[in-house]
């Protein structure tokens, strides 16, 4: 199924209602709207396999945006709002998108973006009442089309981008089925059973919608005729309001949701009726034992894991009485065959860390980038494996768990941050003379970003050389990436090769932290 069926069985059943605005679409009024963009996708000449790409915050535009490139056969790039301009232009010339959408919110870094997006045919604005030499109203260019199927529908697919050590992000590009948009698609039938998902159930979203998990969960939710509530940013009591009141029944969460779930007065939690919930998945960062074991307390069995990267090159899977066995595990292999290696590539036994490869399950690419396909994967007579660089071991049952999540990145509420991006530009500091950027430990976030700095002068180090580096980043990169903290030291722990050994330096921290 797909939500142009449902607008015929049951049209005027909410698909989307937003949290905080009530804005909502029924699946007639989501069908329509979807079949409006289709058209000017197609009158704009895009054909299947073209690109466009979309920068908005949680709002009922940006799932029509999508609804309409899944049925015209496009791949469709969804971009994190908390970049900057420079960021955002290097993806959307990359994805080569020909039509590129944003909303007023975002106006002036989606402007300073445009400027160097020079392959782009059309710039459409969400929210813009007058446009301008650039910009276009995405509400005046729709509503001039019809709201019936294009005669050519056929199946679209996101594209989205995944950061690189060396902090150039990547297209995780797969191929386009030959498939038309109401087809049987064994994929989502996997996941849906996989997510416990089932006619009549209610979805609430309370991630940013750019992400691949939330993504691709509302985007099954609202195939099986769901009904959708999204939140436009997460706030504890307004989840658990917003489960009693739309009886919610399943939700994907990442761990940071939970730590401020759980800080919750016990009476404020009391005060809501949660018993609906059936289904509650995370991933996206590693968490702590004993905020999954409150979990399970306050909610029940109803807690399950995924480990798995946007290229989907494996997955890993458990539930609450499989994780209670295993405390700490993120489950075991479902796609893939998942292998734990050292660093010349050989099998090390249970229990001893290495690098984590999956066989069997790879079918993505780097989009425009053979080189960065191939790094990440090895063929020898067992067939072809890949990894994206995680750290973690098996224990003799199969069960995985993650040490590192990856050797050098950061995982900050959820979010993963690489430290390369933020090394580099720190390096080009006149008062800099060596830099690491780490992970520390933050009780709310999981990890936040530390700066530990080498200087030219090192009489110079203090709080205000410190707050200048800070203020350095963010008047250049996207302020999640830079440092919050920033250490001075006389010299960092670099082996005679030259590389960082960023392991003492992390456990250093984190010795300091639990000390």
């Amino acid at each position: 199924m797909y939500p142009g069926s449902h607008a015929v069985t049951h049209p005027d059943k909410p698909a989307i209602v937003m949290a905080d605005s009530g804005r909502s679409l029924t699946f007639a009024q989501l069908e329509y709207a979807a079949n409006q963009v289709g058209h000017l996708l197609r009158n704009q000449g895009l054909r299947r396999g073209d690109h466009i790409a979309v920068m908005a915050e949680n709002r009922l535009e940006l799932l029509v945006v999508e609804s309409a490139a899944e049925r015209t056969g496009l791949y469709y790039t969804l971009i994190n709002t908390h970049l900057t301009g420079d960021e955002v232009a290097y993806i959307v010339g990359n994805c080569r998108a020909r039509v590129f959408v944003s909303t007023v919110t975002l106006r002036d870094v989606a402007t300073k973006a445009a400027e160097s997006c020079p392959a782009v045919e059309r710039f459409l604005m969400v929210g813009l009442e007058e446009p301008d030499e650039r910009w276009e109203s995405f509400t005046a260019a729709v509503e001039r089309h019809p709201g019936v199927p294009v005669a050519d529908e056929q199946r679209g697919n996101v594209m989205l981008y995944s950061s690189g050590t060396t902090g150039r992000p990547k297209g995780i590009c797969r191929p386009l089925q030959d498939l038309r948009p109401g087809d049987a698609d064994e994929v989502l039938d996997w996941v849906r059973d996989l997510l416990g998902f089932r006619e009549g159930m209610t979805y609430l979203n309370p991630a940013p919608l750019y992400h691949s998990a939330p993504q691709g969960s509302v985007s099954g939710a609202l195939r099986l005729g769901s009904t959708v509530i999204v939140m436009e940013r997460f706030d504890a009591e307004q989840w658990c309001a917003l489960v009693e009141r739309h009886r919610i029944t399943h939700c994907q969460m990442v761990p940071t949701m939970f730590i401020r779930l759980l800080r919750l007065p016990r009476e404020v939690r009391d005060r809501y009726d949660l018993s609906s919930l059936e289904r509650i998945v995370h991933g996206a960062a590693p968490c702590p034992v004993p905020v999954k074991q409150a979990m399970i307390e306050w909610l029940g069995p109803i807690v399950l894991e995924y480990y798995g990267a946007t290229e989907g090159n494996g997955f890993t899977w458990c539930d609450s009485e499989q994780w209670l066995a295993h405390p700490g595990t993120v489950g075991k292999a479902i796609i893939g065959d998942v292998e734990i290696l050292d660093d010349d590539n050989r099998p090390v036994p249970p229990g001893v860390d290495g690098t984590v490869w999956f066989r069997g399950a790879t079918n993505f690419v780097y989009f425009d980038d053979p080189a960065k396909t191939a790094e990440n994967r090895i063929a020898d007579d067992r067939g072809v494996a890949s990894t994206i660089g995680d750290i973690g071991h098996l224990d003799t049952g199969g069960y995985l768990y993650l040490t590192d999540r990856k050797s050098h990145m950061i995982i900050s509420g959820g979010v993963n941050i690489y430290p390369q991006e933020t090394e580099n530009l720190l390096a080009a500091h006149p008062a800099v003379a060596d830099v690491a950027v780490i992970g520390v430990p933050n009780p709310d976030l999981g990890e936040e970003v530390k700066a530990v700095v080498q200087l030219v002068d090192s009489a110079a180090a203090g709080p205000g050389l410190a707050a200048e580096l800070i203020a350095y980043c963010r008047d250049r990169i996207a302020h999640y990436k830079c440092p919050r903290s920033v250490d001075f030291v006389d010299d960092l722990p670099r082996l005679p090769t030259g590389k960082l050994y960023k392991r003492l330096l992390r456990d250093r921290y984190r010795d300091t932290v639990a000390g």
